[in-house]
C-alpha cells in the first residue's frame, strides 16, 4: 500500500496484491479525496504501482470498479492508462 500525504494529510492511497502463481498484479483499492481529484495525482499513484507490479515480475495488471455513473471517473483513469474493460456475469440469489 501507498499513501500520498499533503500538509500532513492523506489524499489518495493504493493497495496492491500480487497473484505470483498467474503474473497478475492486482489494485484491489485506490482512493483519492474529492478535494483532490481530477490532478492527475490517482493517475501517477497507479502508474507508480504498476511500474512496481512489473518489477515484481507481473505480467498483466487488474483493477475492478463498479459499472455506475459515480464510478465514471474512475473508468476514464485506466482507460486512459491503457487497461482494456474485461466483461464479465455475476449472478446472485437472494436466500
Amino acid at each position: 500500500m501507498w499513501v500520498v500525504i499533503d500538509s500532513s494529510s492523506a489524499v489518495c492511497f493504493v493497495a496492491v496484491k500480487l497473484h505470483s502463481q498467474n503474473s497478475l498484479g492486482e489494485i484491489y483499492m485506490i482512493a483519492v479525496d474529492p478535494d483532490y481529484q481530477s490532478r492527475g495525482i490517482g493517475s501517477a499513484l497507479v502508474e507508480f504501482a504498476l511500474d512496481w507490479m512489473k518489477a515484481a515480475g507481473m505480467s498483466v495488471a487488474m483493477v475492478e470498479t463498479r459499472g455506475d455513473p459515480g464510478h465514471s471517473p474512475a473508468h476514464c483513469t485506466y482507460e486512459k492508462l491503457g487497461f482494456g474493460l474485461f466483461l464479465t456475469a455475476r449472478y446472485f440469489k437472494k436466500l
